[in-house]
């Protein structure tokens, strides 16, 4: 979306309907999201053009965020997938797709919609074919109890980001939430939950049933899980943790060991840990996995074996940038930093961010009483205890820039 001169405004994440009784859908608006993932009404009458990839307008936003009135309906978030029936009696169809059009007057509304129709093929690969309709050659149908598919839905999604999925989805209807999240795949799910607040984590958690809740946990960072686990009733805990892989569900036992608020609470228990006698080529290759959470990435740790947390004693950490500066079969045990300071299992979360910040490191390595490495604390997870548990939907605009819709 762009204003009269050219500057960018945001993206058009949606569009807003309203039904008539005797018409097809009226459109009211757009949902725009804007600099700080924030989602905003803009009224239709200030839309100057639609065409191909950009929306121009006359500039004007409000920039309180958006909040859908009753009787309003999303059409990527509420409409896509929902089954509607011919008038003609042909049968039903999935609306995949949307059309709006301007009228003589200026006028959006709903023209065509593109559908899908059930599968003739018994095929696992097979789809049904496609065809267009008129608003008032159908109607919605919806059994009791029949979920509305949200596979379009979540193929819009597969470009975002875990933290603006996040956003996204908690912008959704609670029960469209659910049948979105049961269609992401476990990795996408999984991350967006580790971006979402834990009461939000908890209800999407319960609309899941337990085997692909535990499946879900599987996929997530093991401290971010443990988290999440700890804010269950005891049984339902015990019940996911049998669930889970077993290597999985012992790395969350040991972070449900410690207190939330020290290191041990706040670790992850995966670092990269290699020999000393491993070269700079294998930790390079092991920081360049593109799965790899770029924090966990600044260093490889030294330990001696086993290289597993707990691992043996460890020797030091060598940051990347380090590594960099040696030749690939350098041994790491060679340029080790023997200075970096580990911190207690059992320090207190605020020692933990205190001594990141002192030496600038993104990440610092957690070791028991007898020096074995048991994990790494890193500056997200030193953030995400000491920001307010509002952080991420907090709405920090100036209330005097926002108006009414």
């Amino acid at each position: 979306m762009f204003d009269p001169v050219g500057d960018r405004l945001g993206k058009v994440r949606d569009v807003v309907i309203v039904y008539r009784s005797t018409a097809s859908p009226r459109v009211i608006g757009l949902v725009i999201e804007i600099p700080g993932r924030r989602q905003v009404f803009m009224s239709i009458g200030r839309v100057t053009s639609i065409r191909s990839g950009q929306v121009l307008t006359t500039g004007l936003i409000n920039v309180r965020r958006f909040q859908p009135r009753p009787g309003e309906v999303r059409v990527l978030a509420e409409l896509l997938g929902r089954r509607v029936e011919f008038s003609d009696g042909t049968g039903t169809a999935v609306v995949e797709d949307v059309a709006i059009e301007p009228d003589r007057r200026g006028e959006w509304n709903v023209g065509q919609l593109f559908l899908r129709r059930p599968k003739t093929s018994a095929s696992p690969f097979a789809k049904g074919p496609t065809t267009f309709a008129a608003w008032n050659e159908v109607q919605e149908k919806r059994a009791p109890g029949e979920s509305q598919s949200a596979e379009q839905l979540v193929a819009s999604y597969s470009e975002l980001r875990a933290a603006d999925l996040a956003t996204t989805l908690l912008d959704l209807p609670q029960q469209r939430m659910i049948e979105v999240a049961e269609e992401l795949p476990d990795g996408r799910l999984a991350d967006a939950l580790e971006e979402m607040p834990e009461d939000e984590q908890m209800h999407i958690l319960d609309g899941l049933g337990d085997e692909r809740a535990a499946d879900i946990l599987d996929q997530m960072e093991p401290d971010d899980a443990a988290d999440l686990l700890a804010q269950l009733p005891a049984p339902r805990l015990e019940q996911l943790l049998e669930l889970m892989e077993p290597e999985e569900a012992e790395d969350v036992r040991t972070l449900l060991r410690y207190e939330p608020d020290t290191a041990g609470g706040l670790m992850t228990t995966d670092p990269i840990i290699l020999s000393a006698d491993a070269t700079v080529a294998e930790g390079l290759a092991l920081i360049r996995r593109h799965e790899l959470h770029p924090a966990l990435a600044a260093a490889v740790f030294v330990t001696l074996p086993p290289f597993e947390t707990p691992t043996g004693r460890l020797l030091g950490a060598v940051h990347f940038q380090r590594m960099l500066r040696y030749p690939p079969h350098e041994r790491l045990g060679a340029i080790v930093d023997e200075a970096m300071e580990p911190v207690s299992v059992t320090a207190s979360a605020t020692e933990t961010a205190r001594l990141l910040a002192s030496y600038d490191l993104v990440s610092l390595p957690v070791v028991d009483a007898a020096h074995r490495l048991v994990g790494v604390v890193t500056i997200d997870d030193v953030l995400d205890y000491l920001l307010p548990d509002d952080w991420r939907t907090h709405d920090h605009a100036d209330a005097s820039t926002e108006g009414a819709r």
